[in-house]
């Protein structure tokens, strides 16, 4: 498959467009971001992102660009927000004049209500959860219930891991629409 029709075949929702997109296109990305945040797991999170993004945007991609070009700039957005974001607050946290005088020592073990509170709200989740369609829940299933890794839940639904990423992604974003709707 080619890059433009596999481009063509994504504006239509070709499930194996997205894959072959991703796999073609995933170093790159995830390369460009490792040199900009020396990080592994922010360059994997930020690249997980962009395909995210790009996916959900892509009748937008202008054919007259490179691609990979596309990517990459959405790419450099994304990290740009996150640094931002980052900065607002920092400069929050220590903008706040401090009295060294004291130190306000706090019980941070939950109380009887809390623990009520989170039951309810675990509740909720799941009942939340059980809207998503059966693929995506499986998949919150195994990363956050039976807290797998990825490679595990990759061995497991024998998909590849970069898949498991997005859709884990996607599932996220489609859970947080349910919980935002109430």
């Amino acid at each position: 498959m080619e890059i433009k029709q596999a481009i063509e075949k994504a504006k239509l929702n070709d499930q194996m467009a997205f894959n072959y997109l991703l796999d073609t296109f995933w170093n790159d990305v995830y390369g460009f971001q490792l040199k900009r945040t020396e990080n592994e797991n922010d360059a994997e999170d930020i690249t997980i992102q962009t395909f995210s993004k790009a996916f959900d945007k892509i009748h937008t991609y202008n054919e007259n660009y490179e691609f990979k070009t596309w990517l990459i700039t959405i790419s450099k957005n994304i990290h740009i927000d996150l640094v931002r974001k980052q900065k607002s607050s920092i400069a929050n946290t220590t903008s706040k004049p401090h009295d060294n005088d004291f130190y306000d020592i706090i019980d941070e073990s939950p109380s009887p209500e809390d623990d009520l509170i989170t039951e309810q709200n675990l509740a909720k989740l799941l009942r939340d959860i059980k809207k998503l369609k059966p693929h995506y829940q499986e998949i919150i299933n195994l990363r956050y219930f039976q807290e797998l890794s990825y490679k595990e839940i990759s061995d497991q639904l024998n998909e590849p891991i970069n898949n498991v990423k997005v859709k884990l992604l996607r599932a996220k974003k489609l859970l947080a629409e349910i919980i935002k709707k109430k």
